[in-house]
């Protein structure tokens, strides 16, 4: 069986999916679009998601989906140039070249992430107003009432009180979060369960097989809510789950 690991550089950028699957994606939790591609078999069980690495700091919001906008960032130590943590105007222009909607994804790559916090308030507005919808750090992040009043996501390593040294040290290449290796452009989709990349290849296949799922999984909690239930009418029902999970 063929395995799709890693979406590459030359592969993404570029690549959007069409507005109504974008949107069929977007009504869907995290849990449930990882069933479904585990479902279409593209790649191991154990890849294509943020393992250990962050937290959903807002976890009302509904699910966001986006195209991720790539850099590094460090906070540690002051930048070589420049003196204000938000004054990369090139990280900006940069990201408006993406596809939209917009995931800022910044892997901190101090020693030890998340001394200090490169998004907060001002952060969450720029990306506001340039369709970005999140921002998704190993590292740290601020401001947290204001920044959940305006709806933007926040998925990072920890919170800090300062923004120290945060600055960019480059954009534009792929990162690695929590185990995931992510490119500009890559589909980035998260909830309070984490974040995980969408292979282009099957994404528009996703919503019919989640439908099915959630189809078969509600038959199954119905049964085991009923007065029918049976440990042999359970086993019957978990052997048609486990032939379709094949």
């Amino acid at each position: 069986m063929p395995v799709e690991r890693v979406l590459t550089h030359h592969m993404t950028q570029g690549t959007t999916v069409s507005d109504a699957v974008f949107d069929k994606l977007k009504t869907l939790d995290t849990c449930t679009v990882s069933n479904a591609i585990e479902r279409l078999n593209v790649r191991l069980r154990n890849e294509g998601f943020v393992a250990g690495a962050l937290r959903c700091r807002f976890q009302n919001l509904g699910p966001m989906l986006g195209y991720a906008v790539t850099g590094r960032i460090r906070s540690a130590s002051p930048p070589m140039s420049g003196r204000c943590y938000y004054d990369r105007m090139d990280f900006w222009e940069y990201l408006a070249t993406l596809p939209e909607p917009r995931v800022m994804v910044l892997e901190d790559v101090d020693h030890v992430p998340g001394l200090g916090a490169f998004v907060g308030e001002i952060h969450a507005n720029i990306g506001l107003a340039l369709n970005c919808v999140g921002y998704v750090t190993n590292g740290a992040v601020r401001d947290l009432p204001a920044v959940k009043a305006l709806g933007f996501h926040l998925f990072s390593g920890n919170v800090s009180v300062s923004h120290a040294y945060a600055h960019l040290v480059e954009f534009g290449d792929p990162v690695t979060i929590g185990g995931l290796k992510i490119a500009p452009g890559d589909l980035i989709h998260g909830d309070r369960h984490g974040v995980q990349a969408i292979p282009f290849e099957i994404a528009a296949q996703i919503p019919e097989e989640a439908e099915k799922i959630m189809y078969s999984e509600n038959e199954l909690k119905q049964f085991c809510q009923s007065p029918q239930f049976s440990l042999e009418g359970l086993s019957k029902r978990l052997e048609q789950a486990s032939r379709n999970c094949l």
